[in-house]
């Protein structure tokens, strides 16, 4: 691991885990499907299916390399794996990163092909980006105008985001 470089290990998705950052979506028989707090403030909702490429981030010996966040202060995100193993990085919409404890509030997710989660407004986002050497295609719901609402942090030092190989 570089000098200065934090850890940080991927876990299993789970609600309990995440909820944090977003929920996970639930079946419509579920009571709480109809109080999950969907928000497009500039209503521009819009699906469309995105992808991430294994080279668009470093790589270590140990995991994937996360050098930014970036944020969506207008509208919540909905992202779906569709095809391959993931993983995302996450921190809570409080974060600043103006000092090194904000970095202690970062968790990565494992993700699985076809598990979903939705981002709360405002929560930090790195990713998904693969696990292996094929992009992940990704079922995207977020504002169309998100080019304008599109906040990035460079993080100092990086986060190296470690996951178990044999997952």
């Amino acid at each position: 691991m570089a000098a200065g470089m934090r850890e940080v290990v991927a876990v299993r998705l789970s609600p309990e885990a995440f909820t944090p950052f977003g929920w996970l979506p639930v079946s419509d028989t579920d009571p709480i499907d109809a109080v999950l707090p969907f928000e497009f403030a500039w209503n521009d909702a819009h699906v469309n299916v995105i992808s991430h490429a294994p080279d668009e981030v470093e790589h270590s010996e140990r995991g994937l390399v996360c050098d930014r966040f970036y944020r969506h202060d207008s509208h919540t995100q909905t992202l779906l794996p569709l095809d391959v193993d993931s993983v995302v990085a996450v921190a809570p919409a409080s974060a600043t990163f103006e000092s090194l404890a904000d970095l202690d509030e970062i968790r990565a997710f494992l993700v699985a092909p076809l598990e979903g989660f939705a981002l709360a407004r405002g929560t930090w986002h790195w990713g998904p980006f693969p696990l292996g050497n094929a992009p992940v295609r990704l079922w995207n719901v977020q504002g169309k105008r998100y080019r304008e609402d599109n906040a990035c942090v460079e993080l100092d030092p990086a986060v190296d985001i470690t996951f178990e190989a044999s997952r």
